[in-house]
């Protein structure tokens, strides 16, 4: 093998229980290179960095094929052999650092046993490295960061822990498999920067995975998009970027809104790519002046909560109106979610009031008010009971509420719910498990439109998905909101999906409002650093 032919993969398949998910994979990192693997969920991008550090070990498993690493094969050594090499010599950092991280071990400690494990030195030298390694990832006060449990850290500081543990034992390739999927856009970009210099550094080969091409071309100097296990193209990342070949490639490009203008749909799957109607500033204009005439349908005055005596919002003001969609913006930790949950009426928020249609929302019977205000979960796995079905799911809500006179008339509304989010009427009794994220978050959404509410609550409601699947749910919000006048409060640390859906935007930031805008005119003029801050970080 070529000296430059760092760890090569070869005609590698992979078949888990009767199901082919590598189909003939064959690529090449070479020394000193970043190289970027991009596809959807189960386009087999997980499932190639698992097989090269040997994590697929299972009676369930068949492989053949062929992986080499700096001259030789490993692919054939045994588990135990293969401990040598995994997390000295080939190191991954997981797309999930709090649940890859013990949390019952200090972060320290987590960064001491692995190099421990593959180094024959005492830990006092040991630690001496860890600290070295904090300072290196950018947790510039190394002995507290040390002493920290997971659950203290943010995604953030947590996601660095986990660059330092890859890193302990100077390993001659990195795997990066989604390092950056559910943080803030500064952040990611913060990570993003970090593994370029310690990249930089090192020498070291880096092997970056993603579903976002468009961030996997920020980094990586060549890419490789999969498609359901099989190899579309290849190439550098400007030819990949710019001048795709492949239809699918295309769509991982397009999926994305654009910077620069405001198609009425994106282009999907679905609906074959069709070129969108854009929206023109005059249709906009005339659409506000329509939506600012009436009277806010809620206002938000001087709203204030504290938690264990840490002021986490601070005179927190807005109006949203009938038809509005308003963006909230922010990092982690901003507040997002807490205004959420206090026009949601879920906390005792300290000072301030709340008035849906100019009523104060304590002063409402809560069963009747919560029922005209939905909200949209960020993980609807979680937020579906998979020991009911997804069409009682639908339903529950509205027998609750005494929305039908039968129980027959409520799983009617359910199917035809689910039909709108282009679900199918077969689909009623089948559980949550069943179905892929892009589907569950179309089963949430049905399910927050059994009550007929008059406002939706996305927080963070396509942060976690593919971008072609995001385009596909925010192009069916659209829609809903098109055929029914829905008011959205739509919550994203994603400034283009902000940028695409809302009429206005508010930037938060650490409990405060810095500014409040019609959304291009924020984004073309910027008042506050914070806002510029945010904007500059996710590229527009």
């Amino acid at each position: 093998m070529e000296p430059s032919k760092f760890l090569s993969v070869k005609n590698l398949c992979i078949s888990i229980s009767g199901v082919s998910i590598l189909k003939n994979i064959s690529f090449e990192l070479k020394k000193n290179e970043i190289l970027g693997i991009v596809g959807e969920s189960g386009s087999g991008k997980s499932i190639t960095a698992l097989s090269i550090i040997n994590l697929l070990n299972s009676k369930h498993v068949i492989k053949s094929g062929s992986i080499n690493f700096n001259g030789k094969s490993i692919d054939s050594l045994s588990f135990i052999d293969f401990e040598k090499i995994r997390g000295n010599e080939i190191s991954i950092i997981f797309q999930e650092p709090m649940s890859s991280l013990n949390p019952s071990m200090k972060c320290g400690e987590q960064i001491i046993e692995v190099i421990l494990n593959h180094e024959s030195i005492n830990k006092e030298k040991a630690k001496k490295r860890v600290f070295s390694l904090l300072e290196k990832v950018q947790l510039i006060t190394p002995e507290i960061f040390y002493n920290k449990y997971p659950h203290q850290l943010s995604g953030g500081q947590q996601q660095r822990i986990m660059i330092a543990m890859a890193i302990s034992c100077n390993p001659k390739v990195l795997i990066a498999d989604e390092p950056t999927t559910s943080l803030d856009g500064i952040v990611k970009k913060e990570i993003i920067n970090l593994l370029k210099s310690i990249q930089k550094d090192t020498k070291m080969s880096i092997l970056f995975i993603s579903h976002d091409l468009q961030l996997v071309s920020n980094i990586a100097r060549n890419i490789m998009v999969l498609n359901k296990g099989k190899i579309e193209e290849m190439g550098s990342s400007k030819q990949i970027f710019n001048s795709p070949k492949k239809k699918y490639t295309k769509l991982l490009l397009n999926s994305r809104p654009p910077k620069n203008s405001r198609p009425k749909r994106l282009p999907t799957n679905e609906n074959h790519f069709e070129e969108s109607i854009l929206i023109t500033k005059q249709d906009r204009a005339k659409n506000h002046n329509k939506i600012y005439k009436s009277t806010p349908l809620l206002k938000v005055n001087n709203l204030e909560f504290s938690y264990n005596n840490v002021k986490i919002l601070n005179n927190i003001s807005f109006d949203l109106y009938k038809g509005e969609s308003l963006g909230l913006i922010g990092e982690s930790g901003s507040g997002k979610s807490t205004i959420a949950k206090s026009i949601l009426n879920l906390n005792n928020f300290s000072n301030g009031q709340i008035f849906y249609k100019e009523k104060n929302i304590k002063e409402i019977n809560k069963k009747e008010f919560r029922k005209n205000i939905q909200l949209i979960f960020q993980d609807p796995f979680s937020s579906l009971n998979p020991e009911i079905s997804i069409g009682k799911s639908i339903v529950e809500p509205m027998i609750s509420h005494n929305l039908h006179k039968t129980i027959a008339e409520s799983k009617e509304k359910a199917i035809s719910l689910l039909e709108q989010v282009n679900l199918k009427n077969s689909d009623f009794n089948k559980f949550p498990h069943q179905f892929s994220g892009g589907q569950r978050q179309r089963i949430v959404i049905a399910r927050a439109l059994a009550l007929n509410p008059k406002i939706l609550i996305c927080d963070e409601s396509v942060s976690a998905l593919d971008v072609s699947i995001q385009a596909q749910i925010l192009n069916l919000l659209n829609n809903l909101k098109e055929k029914f006048s829905f008011t959205f409060l739509f919550i994203s640390h994603d400034l283009s999906v902000v940028k695409y859906m809302t009429d206005r935007v508010i930037i938060l930031n650490k409990g405060v409002i810095e500014e409040i805008n019609e959304t291009d005119l924020l984004f073309s003029n910027p008042k506050k650093n914070y806002t510029k801050k945010l904007i500059l970080a996710n590229d527009f």
